[in-house]
């Protein structure tokens, strides 16, 4: 019996110090690496915490294959070695120190090989100090909300919606190489610069999540959740929400353009320019074709998906003939601005800005055969708004 013990102990131990071989020589990260190329393996992405957290599930995937492979076969090794055929008594022993010290040492120390490891990789997941710009992102149904918070106080600020044309989702054409994976808006970041994550929700639970960024936070209404990446190539990543938050789960996806600094530089200001011309626009008496062209627009982008393209209805009312679209201007607005509590009709209001809202009713009001002749001025929101 002293025999049989010895044996099962050297059997258990060896894989062990294989292992433990392995890793002091770097072996492993060389077939690791190999593993990168595996298509069911996760990605290191294009971060430096992305390589480490990689790393990280590596080295824990290969000692749970070595510990399967000691479990497994010590199983089989038993059920084919000390079958009854061979060995008519069994044994009478009920236990082995060394055996019961060597099952309880090695987990131990597996344990703490894959602990002081992980500790350091969470500690630096979490740090989100010394960023050099912050982003608040916020997920709506079902679109994706970013402002670039800026301590001078022009914060840069738009959504980003689905691209993908209804036809390709309709079956209607032929899907592309990005089905569902465009967007109108993507989030821009300079290369090599840190940027910190601010994500929090609008309505529901949404999870904003881009792989190769090394990124995954969960938006929740009411709380405000921290992340950071520091992207070393450019490149365009691509993620989605990961979090079911309803019917159009899987249609908010999101794209981050990583740049060079004086590309990135080029865009921000550019985008401070649009706000800058936003605010001119405010001012602005528009002609009834102007709002209408701007109107069919945002419609497009943001309505047409619930009230169907010629406004005839579907998850949402229709538009054409409909009594708030022909109704008093004041209460079509009010629902436009405020939503409708209960219901899928979201509250606009925090979304789209003056213009757009003047635009979009006003091409409601007036499209779909409902050719009220009325108008709406972005001045008209802004006390609409103010009045509230």
């Amino acid at each position: 019996m002293q025999q049989q013990a010895k044996r099962l102990l050297k059997l258990a131990l060896n894989p062990v110090l294989v292992l433990l071989s392995l890793m002091s020589s770097g072996v492993w990260a060389a077939t690791a690496e190999k593993a990168e190329h595996w298509r069911g393996n996760m990605t290191p992405g294009v971060t430096e915490v992305g390589h480490k957290i990689y790393d990280l599930h590596m080295l824990v995937f290969w000692i749970c294959v070595v510990v399967g492979i000691i479990v497994f076969g010590l199983m089989f090794y038993s059920v084919f070695a000390y079958r009854k055929e061979r060995h008519s008594e069994p044994a009478t022993f009920h236990e082995n120190t060394k055996l019961e010290i060597a099952w309880t040492v090695v987990p131990f120390l597996l344990l703490i090989i894959m602990a002081v490891p992980a500790t350091k990789v969470l500690i630096e997941v979490y740090d989100t100090d010394d960023a050099a710009q912050d982003i608040l992102i916020t997920g709506y149904q079902w679109k994706w909300k970013y402002e670039y918070i800026n301590p001078n106080g022009d914060n840069v600020t738009f959504f980003s919606n689905l691209r993908t044309p209804e036809s390709e989702i309709g079956n209607e054409e032929e899907k592309g190489s990005n089905y569902l994976l465009e967007v109108d808006e993507p989030v821009v970041l300079p290369v090599n610069s840190k940027t910190r994550f601010l994500v929090t929700a609008n309505d529901v639970l949404h999870a904003w999540w881009v792989p190769e960024l090394a990124v995954k936070r969960d938006a929740i209404p009411g709380f405000v959740n921290e992340a950071w990446t520091k992207p070393t190539e450019t490149g365009v990543y691509r993620g989605q929400c990961a979090e079911l938050c309803g019917r159009n789960h899987g249609f908010m996806p999101i794209v981050v353009n990583v740049v060079e600094q004086e590309e990135y530089d080029q865009w921000l200001a550019g985008k401070l320019a649009e706000a800058a011309e936003l605010k001119e626009l405010m001012a602005k008496e528009f002609t009834m074709d102007e709002l209408v062209a701007r109107g069919k627009k945002v419609y497009e982008r943001n309505c047409l998906a619930c009230h169907g393209a010629n406004g005839e209805g579907g998850v949402g009312k229709a538009i054409a003939g409909s009594p708030l679209a022909t109704g008093s201007t004041k209460g079509h607005l009010d629902v436009i601005v405020n939503g409708v509590p209960g219901t899928a009709m979201q509250a606009f209001g925090g979304q789209l800005n003056e213009v757009d809202l003047a635009a979009v009713t006003t091409y409601q009001r007036n499209a779909f055969g409902n050719n009220m002749g009325d108008m709406l001025q972005p001045v008209d929101v802004y006390k609409f708004k103010k009045g509230q």
